[in-house]
């Protein structure tokens, strides 16, 4: 590196301006300091697709950050926070093998392709109703009014939750965002949150019990059933697991189609593509995850120390492993700043890779493409709004929180 790096090397990974672009931030790290120290955030923050793509593989970048982070809060934090943490040691995302290979081995059973793919036609009839709403308004919010809404649906009706109780449990899942993504603003959001999670884990507590006794076609009592010799899901894991299906299926769907959307429109040219041959949406949604995907980047705790770049990374180090960094690698890419609806091959890692890769990525790839393919069809003269976007500052993922588009 020079004497005199570039101006973009310092620390403010969530400044507003890198909020709303952070490629051009990722892309002067990946060339000048691949592997950075920063500071303020007191982490490793990693950002070629090759190292990058070790690192997902390596045992040593350990997902167990739940109990560490639980062990630095303050007695009195500890109190006041421990229904939080109780739920969230239970997520599989946060668990090493063997706990996590167990783990994955019996939830994976409620997505398999059959499992997920019985669920189109009832993606479709939700995205459909939600469009014939909007078609005859000039204005909308395409987060508020379309992208969020899906997945509020359909994770709830997967689940099992009755339909009486669909805007209660849509509350609780706006908890849970809360909760993992950092309380702003208000001081007690927090509090609030987390007793809106608890309030949620009771709930599915009543539903796993109900499953158990009236089994039917749903997530919940896919869980229930799932074993392997004389190993099954605990309650517990269950309730913990379905909170993680709520945030992760709603978040990372949302910020597909909003993202894709965006994308699309930027991209006119690629937009008429996709108009004259609707069979290139499949390869669309992973161009689309790989340019400018739902997930920024996944946290890892260092188990043992590292050497990576010509750097020592110590054992207990958090790392961030920048998957917005990686799939726009001119080393892993051809022309990665170009938008390309046909890209082919696109190994991208926007849904991560080995141990831990998306166990609902088929489902956000399926509410997406359908999503994405409707709004293309249906409304041929959507456009964006006169209003700002606004994006969710957060670290890990990327989403808007309003996305205003017109209909010309």
């Amino acid at each position: 590196m020079s004497n005199h790096p570039p101006s973009a090397l310092d620390d403010e990974v969530l400044s507003p301006e890198r909020i709303a672009d952070p490629h051009s931030y990722f892309s002067v790290l990946r060339t000048h300091d691949p592997v950075h120290w920063n500071e303020k955030y007191r982490a490793w923050f990693i950002h070629r697709y090759d190292d990058v793509l070790d690192s997902l593989r390596d045992p040593r970048f350990s997902s167990e950050r739940i109990g560490p982070a639980y062990d630095r809060l303050t007695d009195e934090q500890k109190a006041q926070r421990q229904p939080t943490y109780d739920i969230l040691m239970d997520w599989l995302v946060f668990r090493d093998p063997p706990d996590h290979t167990r783990l994955r081995r019996l939830v994976s059973r409620a997505f398999t392709p059959r499992a997920v793919e019985a669920w189109r036609d009832r993606i479709v009839g939700v995205v459909d109703e939600l469009i014939d709403g909007l078609s005859s308004r000039e204005h909308f919010d395409l987060i508020e009014d379309f992208a969020y809404p899906i997945p509020a649906v359909v994770i709830a009706e997967m689940m099992g939750v009755p339909a009486a109780d669909r805007d209660r449990f849509k509350d609780w899942s706006d908890d849970v965002m809360i909760l993992v993504f950092g309380a702003r603003g208000v001081g007690d959001r927090r509090a609030r949150a987390q007793q809106g999670l608890i309030e949620l884990a009771a709930y599915l507590g009543e539903l796993v019990a109900h499953y158990r006794q009236h089994p039917d076609d749903n997530i919940i009592s896919n869980l229930v059933e799932a074993s392997e010799g004389d190993d099954s899901l605990e309650d517990p894991e269950i309730v913990a697991n379905c909170v993680l299906f709520l945030f992760g299926g709603h978040e990372t769907t949302t910020n597909l189609i909003g993202n894709g959307m965006r994308v699309l429109l930027q991209h006119p040219d690629e937009l008429e593509r996709l108009r004259g041959d609707p069979a290139l949406m499949k390869s669309a949604v992973e161009e689309i995850l790989r340019f400018d995907g739902p997930s920024k980047m996944e946290v890892r705790t260092l188990a043992d120390e590292v050497e990576m770049e010509g750097k020592t990374l110590p054992a207990g180090d958090m790392v961030y492993l920048v998957q917005h960094a990686a799939n726009r690698d001119p080393e892993a890419f051809e022309q990665p700043d170009r938008f390309d609806v046909t890209r082919d091959p696109n190994n991208h890692i926007g849904f991560g890779f080995g141990l831990h890769f998306c166990l609902g990525a088929s489902v956000a790839r399926l509410e997406g493409t359908i999503a994405l393919e409707a709004l293309v069809r249906r409304l041929p003269n959507l456009e964006m709004g006169p209003d700002p976007e606004v994006w969710v500052p957060t670290m890990l993922s990327r989403g808007l929180e309003h996305l205003p588009v017109s209909l010309r």
